[in-house]
């Protein structure tokens, strides 16, 4: 790899750390991030002549500080600033290396912020793609299938929200510590759904965003190893993330859970799931973990302990009430009781605006009616669930199940 190609690599690696390191410095992570950027083009500029350092990371973090130090000492009110960073301005040394598995502070001031209730929920997934995960914005446009210059828009947007704001570059205590958990663990969970099932687009699945999602679930479980919550969220996208390569076929089509390969589930995630998930309390994700349990030890489709995952089902809709669990504790109840009863249950949300343009209530309300051998109606429910449907291949699918609403 040349001298370029190592930066870039490096600062894909490293982006994170250096915004955060920088960020506590100038306490604006926008400005941290142009001069974790200033430092990038000052390594493309030095590396092919110089080489490339022992401890490229480190050497990144050092320009990248000593720049935030020149901007803070140009500043009016220099005096403050160094009165709240003390001595850390005087003498700024080369961070020493970090340990393979450590993850300082900084890191998690940074996740805090950039996940901060002040902003939207798209400004909060936007802003975290772009410092933590390392993602350009052309990649974060084309993830969202949005155009490039909405997503630098909404990235800008949300930095001039936060300096505004005067949201302050910490970890916050106590009850605003659980408050913004929870919106950090929301992004988190909002990227790796759009990943695992598309809201539209060719494609069914964006494993890159599944990959940036589970990354991001491990690196909190490591800043905050006494949050059960985290470890609920790491057991749950471990074990959906486990499935991926199962969920389409070769032509990119769908498979069905009923029929996928599990041979192809891989085994390593399921295993780390379950070990998140003995870590995990009882929270929402945990309990959203503890359901993808129950199939992640099902060897076959057969074997799935379809009882027990509907009494969790009815333990998260008294977490989180909400129409769509109530639509999966339908699928669960139908599964363990039979398609009569979780067609009453789905019957009983017919009148939820919440599910009004949601696809899959129409679409489980098919299959179960063509397992009631109620076939003219279950036709009409796939053709009105392809209609709602942005996702073209969930589309194609939905319309062969219209076509012959008894075939898989």
């Amino acid at each position: 790899m040349d001298a370029a190609g190592s930066v870039e690599a490096v600062y894909r690696i490293e982006s994170a750390r250096i915004i955060a390191g920088v960020a506590r410095i100038v306490r604006d992570v926008g400005i941290a991030e142009e001069l974790a950027q200033d430092a990038l083009v000052a390594a493309l500029e030095q590396w092919p002549g110089s080489g490339i350092p022992d401890n490229p990371g480190a050497w990144l973090m050092a320009v990248a500080r000593r720049r935030a130090v020149d901007l803070v000492r140009r500043r009016d009110t220099y005096a403050r600033k160094l009165a709240e960073v003390g001595r850390a301005l005087t003498d700024v040394p080369p961070d020493e290396p970090p340990e393979p598995d450590g993850i300082d502070d900084d890191l998690l001031r940074l996740i805090f912020t950039a996940c901060h209730p002040v902003l939207s929920t798209e400004a909060r997934i936007a802003l975290t793609l772009r410092l933590l995960g390392g993602l350009t914005t052309a990649e974060i446009a084309r993830a969202y299938l949005s155009a490039e210059s909405t997503i630098a828009q909404r990235i800008v947007r949300a930095k001039r929200a936060l300096a505004r704001a005067d949201v302050p570059f910490e970890v916050p205590y106590g009850a605003d510590r659980a408050d913004r958990l929870a919106s950090v663990l929301e992004v988190v969970y909002l990227i790796f759904n759009e990943g695992y099932s598309a809201t539209s687009g060719d494609n069914l699945v964006r494993p890159a965003l599944c990959e940036e999602a589970l990354r991001l679930a491990r690196v909190l479980t490591g800043l905050m190893p006494t949050e059960p919550e985290t470890y609920g969220l790491a057991a749950l996208l471990e074990l959906q993330a486990s499935r991926l390569a199962a969920r389409t076929g070769e032509d990119g089509a769908p498979v069905l859970l009923a029929d996928q390969d599990r041979t192809r589930w891989n085994r390593l995630l399921v295993r780390r799931g379950l070990d998140a998930l003995t870590r995990a309390g009882t929270g929402p994700y945990a309990t959203q973990a503890a359901i993808a349990a129950c199939h992640a030890r099902a060897l076959r489709y057969e074997e799935t302990d379809w009882a027990t995952i509907a009494a969790l089902y009815s333990r998260l809709a008294v977490l989180v009430p909400s129409p769509v669990v109530e639509l999966n504790r339908a699928v669960a109840v139908a599964q363990a009781d039979g398609p009569a009863a979780g067609l009453r249950l789905l019957d009983a949300l017919a009148a939820e605006p919440a599910l009004d343009s949601y696809h899959l209530l129409p679409s489980v309300r098919g299959d179960l009616l063509a397992r009631l051998g109620r076939t003219a109606e279950a036709s009409a429910e796939f053709t009105r669930a392809a209609a709602l449907t942005r996702n073209e291949r969930e589309r194609d699918l939905l319309l062969r199940r219209a076509a012959d609403p008894t075939a898989r």
